[in-house]
């Protein structure tokens, strides 16, 4: 599996469907989700994938430059229910279908579990069956043989129960070609997916870790925050080295529904020359967080966009998109 900052083909979306339980004033979550289409298409194609009868109105709201694609789906986060992409020696693209059951059988899922093969079948391009329920958003890759992720997701019984930690790692090495596992313990407190690392810690670069932390000590995120710092530190990767960890403090706590939100500046998404990246409000956190993107990645624009509204529907940037790599057997 390449990592996600190296050349993409395209991007896909899944148009947002309202019985899948946005918040309301469900019409608001429909021009954020167009801005964030927008903004990526500004640096490589966008494909949509829509339900049929909701394909003219995303087609109004993205524009003409977008393509549209009929392909029913219960919910909009296409990190999660759509195909991981592999690219062999050759160059040649293939897909991982995961088993999807909506994040341990919270929410409907059974038009989401079939989206990932549509969408390879419809490409024409290989399909492997994994006997794993897994999302792509609880992963992370370096390009280089090592994975990122959290236990509280991937050993949650509500996944695999039937599966031991090493059988799930042997899964992840055979499909995904990794060799070094780093496993944190737990994602922010209250995330519904379960720990998602997506919210938690990115690789930047082989051997370069982004990590959001909390400095707030009566936040029940810090905690977490100081034991993920711990096991980065001692960690080391698939080539032997020790990380290097960049730091992005946490936005403040934000609610909706007396629920807390999962807000995070590394549910970012890279895009050719460029990353997308939520913002949520608040001035001193936004600045210091897109400062130092800016910083970790001079060779990119980095461009904000408003990612409270997506947020409370349960995800973000990198939550909504799918990276399809460039194809390099065609060039």
């Amino acid at each position: 599996m390449p990592p996600e900052w190296a050349e993409h083909q395209r991007t896909f979306m899944e148009w947002p469907v309202k019985e899948a339980g946005w918040p309301e004033p469900f019409e608001h979550i429909l021009p954020a989700f167009a801005a964030i289409v927008k903004a990526i298409a500004r640096f490589e194609p966008v494909t949509v994938l829509a339900n049929p009868h909701l394909s003219e109105e995303a087609a109004g709201f993205c524009g003409p430059e977008i393509e549209i694609i009929p392909i029913e789906h219960n919910d909009s986060w296409m990190r999660d229910n759509g195909p991981t992409f592999l690219v062999n020696k050759e160059g040649k693209l293939a897909g991982v279908n995961w088993i999807f059951n909506a994040w341990g059988g919270k929410y409907p899922s059974q038009l989401d579990n079939l989206v990932a093969p549509r969408l390879l079948e419809l490409l024409r391009i290989p399909c492997f069956n994994a006997p794993l329920v897994m999302e792509g958003g609880s992963f992370h890759v370096d390009g280089e043989g090592t994975l990122l992720t959290t236990e509280e997701c991937l050993l949650n019984p509500n996944r695999n129960p039937g599966l031991q930690r090493a059988e799930i790692e042997a899964y992840l090495k055979a499909y995904l070609n990794v060799a070094k596992i780093i496993w944190l313990k737990r994602g922010w407190r209250g995330d519904d997916t379960d720990g998602h690392i997506d919210n938690v810690a990115c690789f930047a670069a082989p051997g370069v870790a982004l990590v959001q932390v909390c400095s707030d000590r009566r936040d029940p995120n810090y905690e977490i925050s100081r034991e993920n710092l711990e096991i980065l530190r001692k960690a080391t990767d698939a080539k032997g080295r020790r990380l290097r960890i960049i730091e992005i403090e946490q936005p403040p706590a934000a609610y909706y529904a007396d629920q807390r939100l999962t807000l995070s500046y590394l549910n970012f998404y890279f895009v050719n020359s460029g990353i997308i990246m939520p913002v949520f409000g608040n001035p001193q956190t936004d600045r210091a967080a897109c400062s130092i993107l800016r910083e970790t990645f001079p060779d990119r624009k980095i461009i904000t966009v408003d990612g409270l509204i997506i947020a409370r529907g349960g995800g973000n940037v990198h939550c909504l998109t799918q990276q399809m790599p460039a194809n390099k057997s065609e060039k």
